[in-house]
């Protein structure tokens, strides 16, 4: 026995992938074109971003970590700051015009000077930046009391190589100026690494001593970060990860937060977490060794609610609907979307309803999305199982063999095309006099359609059109005046279809109502029993629930 060829099976299977899962859908919509595969672009920087959060697991990212991605690194900060302190190394622009002339750029010497001719060493080691320019004209002022003038700018900043150790990614030494942030540096490092390090504790050291110490959750909640200027060989020194608690759910930042100490309380977490507007509740789930305890808190009780290291924290929205939005479509002279108390029911909608004068409420046509939703997803397995039974063949000859693989392509193709019907979820009401007690729910569309007093034929017909009904004419008048069925119809699936969503296999000499639809359904042909049934049974689920007849 004989399977299908691996080469032919290489061939459709990439066709079948592209059957991408199906989405939510209302009317019926022509099939769209097939998108081309997303790119992806990577982001500059010396090491992979970190993941995305997933809330639903809590392994949510370090908050912190989207800081080092490169683009600190790549820029120095070179411009006017007021408070830099003039060290040795330097460069200071010097310019002294009228009975002395000088233009030049002098750099700090080791000891903190700056030499002027017929002047001396002038001390500016220490000086702030904004405070350079006073300090050169007092000196140049006792030497020339007048006809002297002088102004001088510090150039350059000095470059310096910092260490940068620790739980950073990348530790080794770095180059910069001396005005850079100490964000410069760590990104040149990779970042703190975000399972072990700390962004509450970078510490700044310098001959072995601390002398200043950073927060970078300060940095990316505030905006603040205190400004410092490094010397050559001072060290970053990033401390190991503090304690944390894990946040996933309804929040902006679900992320695992650091904190000080051996406890955070959840109102010091949401101001860190910031949750949604409509999450109501904070689910706590503790692991202390071997037990495993959940909490539930609302958040107006958060203060009192005590976290520790390697809590999990979920945001919740406990939403009790109190209204729906229910759509009112059609023949209707009144407000097209009402608001109804949860629990309504067709009666109150119709309470709401301004028929226009040629309306039929007879006729009232509800469309529920959650009807649709389940009606695409029962299209999708039955598509799944038709795609399995070509796929999965086997032939007994190699003639036969490609005589399947020729039939499998074109299922596939049909497939395709069927999984891009979107079904409208109409929902069959009851006689008129109990219709009024049907449940409505948040989204529901009704539709109160127009008399009408013609009958719809479409499917496979020679000629697809509407024929004002006479009460007289039978369902094969109407396929005769239409054309006749073509050479693709089944002729024994003829479907009646009633506008309140009820679908029949009428006969030839039934009397349509006006307002009804006739469909002819198009006959499947394959050389496996199997596949003709699945296909058969694919083709009036289209037409219930899309009102479709789709061809093979």
């Amino acid at each position: 026995m004989h399977r299908l060829p691996l080469l032919l099976i290489s061939l459709l299977l990439p066709a079948a992938g592209v059957l991408a899962a199906p989405e939510a859908g209302g009317r019926p919509a022509s099939p769209a074109p097939a998108a081309s595969a997303p790119t992806s672009t990577l982001a500059p920087g010396p090491l992979p971003a970190a993941a995305p959060p997933t809330a639903t697991t809590g392994c949510a990212p370090v908050f912190g970590s989207q800081l080092f991605g490169g683009r600190f690194a790549q820029q120095s900060f070179g411009g006017f700051n007021p408070d830099y302190r003039i060290a040795p190394g330097d460069r200071v622009m010097l310019r002294l015009w009228g009975a002395f002339n000088l233009d030049a750029t002098q750099v700090v010497d080791p000891r903190g000077n700056l030499f002027l001719p017929s002047i001396g060493p002038v001390r500016v080691q220490g000086v702030r930046n904004g405070e350079l320019d006073a300090v050169v004209r007092e000196q140049v002022r006792r030497t020339y009391r007048a006809n002297v003038q002088s102004y001088a700018s510090l150039e350059a900043a000095q470059p310096v190589k910092v260490y940068v150790t620790g739980f950073v990614r990348q530790p080794g030494l770095y180059g910069g100026l001396s005005s850079d942030s100490v964000l410069h540096y760590l990104d040149q490092a990779g970042g703190i690494d975000p399972e072990r390090g700390s962004f509450l504790a970078v510490e700044l050291l310098r001959g072995g001593e601390s002398r200043s110490s950073f927060d970078l959750y300060r940095f990316l909640l505030e905006g603040r970060i205190d400004p410092v200027q490094l010397h050559d060989g001072d060290t970053l020194f990033v401390a190991p990860r503090r304690a944390s608690v894990k946040v996933a759910g309804e929040a902006a930042n679900a992320c695992a937060f650091e904190f000080d100490g051996s406890r955070i309380d959840g109102a010091a977490l949401i101001a860190l977490a910031r949750p949604r507007p409509g999450a109501t509740h904070m689910a706590v789930v503790r692991q202390r060794g071997p037990e495993r305890r959940s909490e539930y808190h609302p958040l107006a009780e958060a203060g009192t609610v005590a976290l520790g290291d390697g809590d999990e924290v979920t945001f919740t929205a406990d939403r009790i609907p109190g209204t729906i939005l229910v759509r009112i479509e059609g023949a209707h002279r009144g407000e097209r979307t009402v608001v109804l108390p949860y629990g309504a029911r067709l009666a109150d909608a119709l309470a709401r309803v301004r028929p226009a004068p040629q309306a039929d409420l007879e006729a009232l046509q509800l469309e529920r999305r959650s009807i649709a939703l389940r009606q695409k997803e029962m299209l999708g397995q039955s598509l799944d199982r038709l795609e399995a039974q070509a796929l999965t063949a086997r032939s007994a000859t190699n003639e036969e063999a490609q005589l399947r693989g020729r039939e499998a392509e074109l299922v596939l193709q049909f497939a395709s095309r069927a999984r891009q019907i979107e079904p409208r979820g109409q929902l069959v009401l009851p006689d008129p006099a109990r219709a009024g007690d049907t449940p409505l729910e948040d989204g529901d569309t009704l539709f109160v359609p127009e008399r009408s007093a013609q009958v719809a034929v479409h499917g496979e017909v020679l000629f697809p059109m509407a024929i004002s009904h006479d009460p007289a004419r039978r369902v094969d008048d109407y396929l005769r005046l239409a054309g006749g069925l073509s050479q693709q119809a089944d002729s024994s699936r003829v479907l009646l279809l009633k506008r309140n969503g009820t679908v029949l296999e009428t006969r030839g000499d039934v009397a349509p109502s006006p307002g009804d639809e006739l469909m002819v359904l198009p006959r499947a042909e394959t050389k496996r029993i199997e596949v003709t049934r699945g296909i058969t049974q694919i083709l009036y689920q289209i037409a219930v629930v899309a009102k479709v007849a789709l061809g093979l």
